[in-house]
């Protein structure tokens, strides 16, 4: 597991030595490349991979599981479910989560993006004849990553660990060959270096941090990816194989330019010679490919939990592998994403140009990450308010700090990330909100279902054989698919079944638990679900177990002598309260072209009948 974890989690951090050093030294920072400075950054490095990797992720947030699960929408969850709904924190941090989510999808744009080009631009320092293949080429390997997702990961995913751990071992024999040669780069471990440098260059070393940041990219994924290895495996492997790897790769390279500014253009590629350029594009490539693939996996992920906890509209999600669960493929996600991935490649044209878009995105989530926290370990662990503000406050201060510096790229890049996430942000509070106004809208015209089941049957319909199941919501009242129904066709079925699905704000329901079946009388019952928000909808399972439910064998389902009754809302925008017009708008086209319930919940769609209903928001 941990060398898994190794393949898996640590690629985007671990191909960060590509372009950080590169990009901090550019010449459009004004950083000057001279002893004192090249200390001060290399240290500022080792310290920010110790603090915020080591100190803050690995140690601290770590801790905070939902159930064995991590990410940011997983720690929002957590959140949620540990402050009441009345609470005045609720919503707050509701909008945080979400928007360090979506800050998420802008970084796992550029991710790949800057990692594949920055590999491949690899050759131009072989040869300047190369510079115009660059971009053409970076886009072969993109569309060709994203053109095998279909597949899965499961075939070329056992190649992943012993790559990255040839890529890691690379790393730290450069490393170590250049600090032989420099010796004297050794000195930036210790910290006064990091801070002397900090205070004597004033603003000029603050724009530097917003480079050095890059370094520190990745090590969100580290937190999300916690449910697939646990917590041990990603510690182990980051203490015993990728921060030594990072840590002498960054101080190598630091013994380079030491020895050789000149190098300076591009130090990765020339900590060995000429000679090593070619092998090291190939490596490079296939460790940056792996790390792309990281960030695509996060983001199937991400949105089926956002789908799951109602942030999203419903999707088709496809599984490509039958023992592993959580590899899924979302074919609208995976080509919206490359879509967006090429604009970035095309539009921004180089690693330098895209690093300044990237700091931004990464920051900011760490920064939603480090708040989140103090709610959970405030009150989810109940600790005292002192020790809560003494194990985050300091990393508040460290994320405020990188947050602003990286925020000076603002107009050179760092607006395409937060477009993009402010775009997502907008979509995700759309779809919540108008999820509620249809909620409310129901529960307002809502007709007791008890009640009404009573005034029934005091003058019974007529009873036809089979069992009908209709879906309502949480607090819907009587089905309006039941109403058209008896309406209409004037007969009720011999056994009806009200469904309702629950989801919770937790990543898995036991078995056990996701079943309940409550008798109402004359042969009709109300049978809940309960999923978490990374369970698989399967109601035709959820069936299946609840067939032990009743008596002598009552509820055995017979599924050609089911039907399933579904209302296909249309919602219609009126004027008044509710949203502002052009979010009704976009709500109810995000709406229509939802995946449908009975897809999603995987009914077998000749045993669907869809019966429409109107729904003003």
């Amino acid at each position: 597991m941990t060398l898994a974890a190794v393949g898996i989690v640590y690629g985007d951090i671990g191909t960060s030595p590509l372009y950080t050093l590169k990009t901090v030294f550019d010449p459009a920072h004004g950083l000057a490349l001279t002893h004192h400075n090249l200390l001060g950054i290399v240290s500022l490095i080792f310290w920010g991979l110790t603090l915020i990797v080591s100190l803050k992720y690995v140690t601290l947030v770590l801790r905070a599981d939902n159930r064995g699960e991590g990410g940011i929408m997983a720690l929002m969850a957590l959140v949620l479910s540990s402050v009441s709904k009345l609470s005045r924190w609720h919503f707050p941090l509701m909008v945080i989560g979400v928007f360090g989510a979506t800050l998420f999808y802008g970084d796992s744009v550029i991710t790949p993006a800057i990692s594949v080009l920055s590999a491949i631009e690899g050759l131009e320092v072989a040869t300047p004849a190369f510079s115009p293949y660059v971009v053409p080429l970076t886009m072969v390997v993109l569309v060709a990553l994203y053109s095998v997702q279909s597949h899965g990961t499961a075939g070329i995913g056992r190649y992943f660990a012993p790559i990255m751990v040839l890529w890691f071992a690379a790393l730290a024999i450069m490393g170590v060959l250049n600090i032989i040669k420099s010796p004297h780069i050794l000195a930036a471990l210790n910290p006064m270096h990091a801070a002397t440098f900090l205070m004597n260059n004033g603003f000029v070393a603050f724009v530097a941090l917003g480079a050095v940041v890059l370094a520190l990219t990745g090590a969100e994924a580290l937190y999300a990816d916690m449910g697939h290895f646990g917590k041990q495996p990603i510690r182990l492997a980051w203490f015993l194989i990728a921060f030594p790897a990072l840590a002498l790769n960054y101080l190598g390279q630091g013994g380079l330019l030491l020895a050789h500014p000149e190098a300076v253009s591009n130090p990765f590629y020339q900590q060995l010679g000429s000679w090593s350029v070619y092998p090291l594009v190939i490596l490079s490539t296939m460790a940056t490919v792996i790390a792309s693939q990281a960030t695509i996996s996060g983001t199937f992920s991400m949105t089926k939990q956002a789908i799951a906890l109602g942030f999203l509209p419903r999707m088709r999600v496809r599984h490509t592998s039958e023992s592993e669960i959580g590899q899924i493929y979302i074919p609208a996600v995976n080509w919206l994403q490359l879509f967006v991935v090429l604009l970035a490649v095309v539009g921004f044209g180089s690693s330098e140009n895209l690093a300044a878009a990237y700091g931004i995105a990464v920051t900011a989530t760490m920064l939603c990450t480090t708040i989140l926290t103090f709610f959970v370990i405030r009150y989810r662990w109940k600790m005292n308010l002192a020790l809560c503000w003494a194990a985050t406050g300091f990393f508040l201060v460290i994320d405020v700090s990188l947050v602003s510096a990286s925020a000076l790229k603002l107009f050179h890049g760092g607006w395409f990330p937060l477009l993009l996430g402010s775009i997502l942000f907008i979509v995700m509070l759309t779809w919540k909100r108008g999820r509620q106004l249809v909620f409310d809208n129901l529960e307002k015209h809502a007709i007791p279902l008890d009640d009404f089941l009573a005034s029934l049957f005091i003058a019974p319909p007529l009873r036809v054989p089979g069992t009908a199941i209709f879906l309502r919501g949480e607090s819907d009242g009587v089905p309006h698919a039941l109403l058209h129904n008896l309406l209409h066709n004037k007969v009720l079925h011999e056994r009806v079944i009200f469904l309702t699905v629950f989801m919770h704000e937790e990543p898995w329901v036991p078995r056990n638990e996701q079943v309940n079946v409550l008798d109402l009388g004359h042969q009709c019952y109300q049978v809940n679900v309960h999923y978490g928000f990374k369970d698989e909808p399967d109601i035709p399972a959820a069936l299946a177990l609840a067939q032990g439910a009743g008596d002598g064998g009552e509820f055995a389902f017979e599924m050609m002598e089911t039907s399933f009754f579904i209302a296909r809302q249309t919602i219609i925008s009126t004027p008044g309260s509710g949203m502002m017009p052009w979010r009704e708008h976009l709500f109810v086209t995000m709406s229509r072209n939802a995946r449908t319930a009975a897809d999603y919940y995987q009914i077998p769609s000749n045993r669907v009948i869809e019966l429409g209903t109107q729904v003003e928001i």
